[in-house]
């Protein structure tokens, strides 16, 4: 039996009192008013209603000692990343290694493996095997439905797997940006219960009246935040809080309860604020998560005050998990699985013979997924379509890592690089390993560096490379969040001095082999067309 003494936040019933709570075998016995001196708060954790767990360079065991310091409790999670190298086996994966930890992972089944047809994954993840997932009970939803084409064309397939998410009564997320009228209708018709894609205010007040719920989401790539937080105070019963993918040195230093300060920044009611953060998550996916109710399991937390959320201890099941800066998250031994399988390659790998006076052009957009497409002046020498630093056109590959194959080639803007290249074998959804440069050699240097490592992110300048080796899965670190969170830290920098402009040039980066997100992107089998979703040429004739 456990007392523990504070400022009650009662979100549901939007009231705070002075009271205590008795805690017995993991679950909250009492709830009682108490006049007493102690001043901090306690509240239900934080939810991360949509995160894919491995973007932050970590296995779940490791993420999870990182995010009870920020008050998270419980996560959201789409395997898909690991999926996409590993297939079922890298659910599985996951779902063993978060066991092992009091932390409240709540993993989905990917529905999208691989995200396309239009480039070469290492898995396949079918509706035989969605149904297998579905029917187990630590599989809570189908992860986001990215193939929102094949929802609007009636596919066979992809209406199979909505259709054992709905067989198993659990939800269905979405993934439609910028998908607006009678196309979203027939998407959420499909039975898709939530969007964290919105970019715009329109579109997500669009998405909410016709019945979605709308995760705000503020990772270190992506960042909606400012667009979307001026529809909570009306709609916070319909919407979420989300990091959709967070890199470690970010996840170090805070979580959702910097959105939650933020919220409340903007003189937003703290209990709405607290509704999207704490509650919403856990009844629209059922989880197994306490909300400081009587009889609820203990999950909650205790913060300093209700504007900066600084967390002072972390109850998850009734077991203190976080005490006054330090993690009580115990260490988990896990086994390094892969999948990666390629050769070494050569600068002539990455020429491009061309005499066209005009290419398409990928334009990278700082703190978005989704790309422009531009039409630039090509930049030609003896005959190859090379980089050029004055106008910040660079040549980009992605390379297949699981076979041997030619890579494939294009140009992208807003890169900034003006010496060297930077390259990642973390490249969404895939996972390939995609680079820029300022030159073939560069390129190929940085590639060969990754295919090295089996995995790993990188850059390399004309005297020194620097590379961050990632060999659970190509994706993952075997270290801790501090050694790769302050690893990654020095990388960034690197790719900095190399002349990159970009706020996060590693996040943005992997997501230019997304295909799903429009306008421009490239897969290692082509240069892709989002808006037409169909491959197109680098030459403009």
């Amino acid at each position: 039996m456990k007392t523990i003494q504070g400022q009650i936040v009662d979100i549901q019933n939007q009231r705070i009192f002075s009271g205590e709570i008795t805690i017995d075998s993991g679950k909250i016995q009492s709830i009682t008013e108490k006049e007493h001196d102690v001043k901090h708060y306690i509240l239900p954790g934080f939810v991360d209603a949509h995160i894919h767990i491995e973007s932050s360079m970590l296995v779940p065991s490791e993420f999870a000692k990182i995010a009870v310091k920020h008050g998270t409790i419980a996560t959201v999670s789409d395997p898909h990343e690991i999926a996409n190298v590993l297939g079922v086996k890298g659910v599985e994966f996951m779902i063993e290694n978060g066991k092992k930890t009091p932390f409240k992972f709540n993993f989905g089944a990917p529905s999208c493996v691989p995200a396309t047809t239009f480039e070469s994954a290492g898995a396949i993840i079918d509706s035989d095997d969605i149904k297998t997932l579905m029917a187990n009970p630590d599989i809570k939803y189908l992860a986001e439905m990215m193939n929102y084409p094949g929802v609007l064309f009636d596919d066979a397939e992809v209406l199979k797997k909505i259709a054992w998410a709905k067989h198993y009564n659990k939800p269905v997320d979405g993934h439609a940006p910028g998908l607006r009228g009678d196309d979203v209708t027939k998407y959420i018709n499909a039975g898709i219960s939530t969007d964290h894609e919105c970019f715009t205010y329109d579109e997500a007040l669009e998405k909410l009246q016709k019945g979605m719920k709308i995760l705000i989401r503020e990772g270190s790539a992506a960042k909606n935040f400012e667009a979307l937080i001026d529809l909570l105070p009306e709609h916070y019963q319909n919407m979420m809080f989300c990091s959709d993918d967070k890199h470690p040195d970010d996840l170090l230093l805070n979580h959702i309860n910097a959105l939650c300060a933020r919220a409340v920044a903007k003189g937003i009611d703290v209990f709405k604020v607290l509704q999207v953060a704490c509650i919403n998550p856990v009844k629209h996916y059922n989880l197994d998560v306490g909300l400081l109710q009587k009889n609820d399991v203990a999950d909650f937390i205790i913060v300093e005050d209700l504007k900066a959320f600084k967390t002072l201890q972390t109850y998850i099941d009734g077991a203190l998990v976080f005490d006054n800066g330090t993690s009580l998250v115990k260490d988990v031994a896990f086994e390094n699985l892969n999948n990666f399988d390629t050769e070494i390659k050569t600068i002539e790998d990455f020429k491009v013979e061309s005499t066209a006076k005009q290419i398409r052009v990928i334009e990278a957009l700082e703190g978005q997924l989704v790309t422009n497409q531009l039409i630039e002046e090509a930049t030609v020498l003896n005959g190859n379509l090379v980089s050029n630093t004055e106008t910040d056109v660079l040549k980009m590959t992605v390379v297949n890592r699981y076979k041997n194959d030619v890579p494939a080639l294009a140009f992208i803007k807003n890169f900034g690089l003006k010496e060297g290249a930077i390259a990642s074998s973390v490249g969404h959804d895939s996972h390939n390993i995609i680079a820029v440069g300022v030159s073939d050699e560069a390129i190929c240097k940085a590639v060969n560096l990754i295919i090295e490592n089996k995995g790993g992110i990188c850059a390399v300048s004309n005297t020194h490379q620097k590379i961050v080796s990632l060999p659970v899965a190509g994706i993952m670190s075997d270290k801790n969040a501090e050694t790769i969170g302050h690893a990654y830290a020095e990388l960034d920098a690197f790719a900095k001095q190399l002349g990159t402009t970009l706020n996060a040039p590693y996040m943005t980066l992997s997501f230019m082999a997304l295909l799903v997100i429009p306008a421009l992107k490239l897969s290692d089998k082509g240069l892709f067309d989002g808006g037409k979703f169909e491959f197109t040429s680098l030459e403009v004739n």
